[in-house]
């Protein structure tokens, strides 16, 4: 994979998969514009960044708002003289069930998710288009296919986002711009760590979570990383409209990892 003359903008990419999605893709020598509304954590991590040698820049933007997204991403082609890949990775975690969940928090997690991404593919696209083409990667979710408990915005949300993949790689296939999805399982995120913490016993929560993946463990923020590198990246060039699942095989198991283990199902000794 090589993103050598490559322009990338990465929404939410201040901390877990968004910073390490720009630190892949920094790797493999394109220039990153990450997009967030944390000023002081984006800015942390650019300058951590430059600091290891990469073209990096922030560019203060809320993706739930319209004006804020056109202006950064209009400024990352002024700095950068193009785009080439947008990751949307920008994301909250709310809870509640389709009862309990307020109005305000239904409109704030789907503007985050969901408005988010149609706005950063809105803007971006015309820049990919002006630079010749380019790739787009969002990052989705394992509740794109499946739904945990007192979630229902959050699964909702993720869902949409399957189906903005879907559509934007068919209406842009013939003009040189393909869009994919990583859904990652559960991954060591400062989101992980808040949903953890919640509990009261983050601890025995965190080895809960690990349990329910096949591999037996939770994911690095680099491992999806890796996944958004090559789905943006060339190697991937006849790749459009799929999702790529990052989830240590925490969707294989029927009845999930604690039913397989009770030996149900299994073959008994004769």
């Amino acid at each position: 994979m090589q993103m050598e003359g490559k322009v990338a903008v990465v929404t939410g990419g201040a901390a877990g998969i968004g910073l390490a999605s720009a630190q892949k893709l920094c790797d493999l020598g394109a220039r990153v514009a990450i997009l967030d509304r944390d000023a002081k954590a984006a800015s942390e991590s650019v300058t951590a960044l430059e600091k290891s040698g990469y073209t990096a820049s922030y560019f203060p933007c809320d993706v739930s708002i319209e004006s804020q997204v056109e202006k950064a991403i209009s400024a990352t082609v002024a700095r950068y003289g193009g785009l080439h890949v947008l990751v949307s990775n920008a994301g909250i975690q709310r809870y509640g069930d389709v009862v309990t969940t307020a109005p305000e928090l239904w409109d704030e997690t789907m503007a985050v998710h969901v408005k988010g991404c149609f706005h950063a593919t809105k803007y971006a696209i015309p820049a990919m288009l002006a630079s010749g083409g380019g790739a787009i990667v969002i990052v989705a979710s394992v509740q794109s296919f499946t739904a945990v408990n007192n979630s229902v915005a959050y699964v909702a949300a993720k869902h949409a986002l399957l189906g903005i993949t879907r559509a934007i790689a068919l209406d842009f296939a013939s003009r040189n711009i393909r869009a994919n999805c990583v859904c990652p399982g559960a991954i060591d995120t400062p989101m992980l760590r808040a949903t953890a913490d919640r509990t009261g016993t983050p601890q025995e929560m965190l080895a809960a979570i690990a349990r329910m993946h096949a591999l037996g463990r939770i994911g690095r923020p680099q491992e999806v990383a890796n996944a958004v590198a090559f789905l943006a990246s060339d190697d991937a060039s006849f790749i459009t409209g799929t999702s790529l699942i990052v989830d240590g095989g925490l969707l294989v198991p029927t009845g999930g990892m604690g039913f397989q283990e009770s030996g149900v199902g299994t073959e008994g000794e004769e």
